[in-house]
Formats: C-alpha cells, structure tokens, sequence
C-alpha cells in the first residue's frame, strides 16, 4: 500500500497531467479547423482569399509547433520539469503578446479584438490551470 506522501505525488501527477492535457487537447482543438477548413476561419481574422487561407493554415501550424513540448510533459510531469516550464513560459508569451497585440490594433476591429480576447481569456486560464498543476507537482516532490 503507498505511504500517504506517495499518493499525494501520485495525485499531483496525475493533476497535473490533466491540468497540461487539457490546455494540449483544446491546442489541437484550434489547431484542427485552422488546417482543415481555414476557409470558415478567415473572418474571425478579418481576411479573405487564398492569402487569407494561406495564413490560416500557418496559425494551425503553429499551434501544432507549440504543442510539441506537451506530449512528453503529459507522459511524465515528473521527469520533465525543464519542459513543464517552457510550457508555462510559452503561455505566458502569448499572453504578453495578445495583451500586446490588442493594445496598439486600431478601433473598428471588432472581429480580430473579440478573437484576440478568446484566445487570452484560454490562455490566462491554461496558464493558471497549468501552473497550479506544476506547483502542485513540485510541491509535493519538495515535501
């Protein structure tokens, strides 16, 4: 039978697992339409044309490069910690970013701002989501 100190880090991997899966799977969720009908996708981005769909399908690729840290980090939080923390930055970068991004784009962009504001809102949550789980992880590691 494991010790109690042994289920509560079993419990924070596997939290954190979820916590980073979760943020991966909704990833792959965005990534997805971007590469299979980037053409339903243009608007939300104010474009339009093959360029438009060009750029779409570059948004999908994208978010697939960024998830590639997260497989091994769902596998073994544990063992992974030096790549748990890139994602946590990663995520912290796009939040700069679209806080960035929202405050130089010009009025009578209402399209780009409502999209640029769901992607925060998933972001912020991930990132707090992702970190509660890292330092649940650690926490427990450190007892």
């Amino acid at each position: 039978m494991p010790s109690p100190m042994q289920s509560a880090s079993n419990a924070a991997g596997w939290f954190a697992r979820l916590t980073v899966g979760g943020v991966f799977l909704a990833n792959l969720s965005a990534a997805l339409p971007y590469l299979i009908a980037p053409e339903r996708c243009t608007a939300a981005f104010e474009l339009s044309g093959e360029s438009g769909i060009a750029l779409v399908h570059s948004f999908g690729v994208l978010f697939l490069m960024w998830n590639a840290t997260y497989p091994p980090v769902i596998a073994s939080p544990g063992r992974n910690r030096t790549l748990f923390v890139i994602i946590l930055i990663q995520q912290l970068i796009a939040i700069l970013g679209q806080v960035w991004i929202a405050a130089v784009l010009p009025a009578g962009h209402a399209a780009m701002r409502a999209t640029g504001m769901r992607f925060l809102l998933f972001d912020v949550a991930g990132l707090v989501a992702m970190a509660l789980g890292y330092w649940r992880l650690y926490y427990h590691r450190q007892r």
